[in-house]
């Protein structure tokens, strides 16, 4: 899942897709949630740059373990594949998540075309 897209579910999920709620509803799919997200909420916040006050700032564990998703850590090989993507686009976090959506082949939930670019499946 990607960032923008944990962050609505907790605080604006009518920004969501009804096909994604489904999906988050439904007890046969699993969701994944990367170490990349739970840092990029925390600089943010940190930063001032976060619209949220939230929880996921500060005990991002506990908050996505409430919701069923499994934590993804960040690899060296998720580390060297983000660095190395054939890609002008510059935001670490994302590269992150789409190395790891590449490694680990899973399809992100998110919006942002970025992903699409780079041969990552998304759903929404």
């Amino acid at each position: 899942m990607d960032t923008h897209a944990l962050l609505w579910l907790a605080h604006e999920p009518a920004k969501l897709s009804k096909r994604l709620v489904a999906a988050v509803n439904d007890d046969g799919h699993e969701f994944w949630v990367s170490a990349v997200s739970a840092m990029e909420i925390a600089t943010k916040r940190r930063a001032g740059r976060l619209q949220y006050q939230t929880l996921l700032a500060t005990d991002f564990v506990r908050e996505v373990d409430s919701q069923g998703f499994k934590p993804l850590a960040i690899t060296c090989a998720h580390a060297e594949r983000a660095g190395n993507l054939d890609s002008l686009h510059k935001d670490p976090w994302d590269r992150l998540l789409a190395a790891q959506a590449q490694i680990e082949g899973l399809t992100l939930a998110t919006v942002d075309p970025f992903f699409g670019e780079v041969g990552v499946a998304t759903f929404w």
